[in-house]
């Protein structure tokens, strides 16, 4: 595999790429991808088959998976289907692909009953945007596949999208910062701009230097920072915000551990500080 080919997105390694791949890259040995769904409630995505590397993200339980190897050490390595990441996912988060999914979580997070009583103890708790495969309703309960009942209310048909993404970041405010957390239990700085536009029906790439280009009405910063919008999202190498309105940032941050809310000129003003570098671009959605 060649340097012009980004590992994050291509499923291509000097032993093995993908079928589809054959005549673009070099490999000894192409392989057909398995399609499986993740079943946990998410799934680690590593650059390495490791438990002690960085992870690069998160899939989310019912994302479907093309896996291109099971190894006998217990890793999948394949490519997420809904942003193209590629890496090594533990392979007991993952089955073979099944029935569609009819509905999402339309919540930070819904727990998931042994049977449709919220009295009893939860046996799981799934994450905003996870997809299900959902029965007749029982009562106020969804019965899911292979999980097992959630509130009916936390869930909407697949075909259901919220309308301001950034009205749904807002419900991660004080979440706490995890490098390549995607869920209310633990999120980076694109990964909220990501899950929170994927609630909305816009899929965009899950690192900021990727999402910064594809985005592309770009609003030029002046250096009082008016002129801004809420749903700008402002960019920073390796970074990225969301405007609640005209003058107020809200962004997961390694600074704080947790997702803020504080004046764009503030936090500008330390990440510069700090050594970070200036905003790089400011991107309208």
């Amino acid at each position: 595999m060649t340097s012009t080919h980004d590992r994050r997105f291509t499923p291509a390694r000097p032993d093995l790429a993908a079928e589809r791949l054959r005549g673009i890259v070099d490999a000894p040995r192409y392989a057909t991808p398995r399609v499986m769904r993740v079943v946990e409630e998410c799934a680690p995505v590593s650059p390495e088959p490791r438990r002690d590397v960085p992870i690069d993200t998160q899939a989310l339980h019912g994302e479907r998976v093309d896996v291109y190897e099971l190894d006998s050490e217990g890793w999948a390595w394949g490519q997420l289907r809904r942003d193209g990441y590629v890496g090594y996912m533990p392979a007991e988060c993952l089955r073979a692909d099944s029935a569609p999914a009819t509905h999402r979580v339309a919540v930070t997070r819904a727990h998931v009953y042994p049977g449709p009583n919220m009295k009893l103890p939860p046996v799981a708790a799934l994450p905003l945007n996870a997809e299900v495969t959902a029965g007749a309703p029982n009562g106020d309960f969804l019965p899911v596949d292979g999980v097992g009942f959630v509130w009916r209310a936390h869930l909407v048909a697949s075909e259901v999208f919220e309308t301001d993404f950034v009205a749904v970041a807002e419900r991660f405010l004080h979440a706490p910062y995890l490098w390549g957390g995607k869920t209310i239990c633990g999120i980076d700085c694109s990964g909220l701009a990501q899950a929170s536009l994927a609630a909305c029906g816009r899929f965009v790439p899950r690192d900021t230097d990727v999402m910064e280009n594809f985005l592309a009405t770009r609003v030029e910063p002046t250096e009082a920072l008016d002129g801004l919008r809420r749903g700008d999202l402002v960019f920073w190498k390796g970074h990225v915000g969301v405007m609640r309105d005209a003058s107020e940032l809200l962004h997961a941050n390694g600074h704080f551990m947790r997702v803020t809310s504080e004046p764009l000129r503030v936090a500008r003003d330390r990440i510069l500080a700090k050594g970070a570098g200036p905003i790089t671009s400011i991107r309208r959605p």
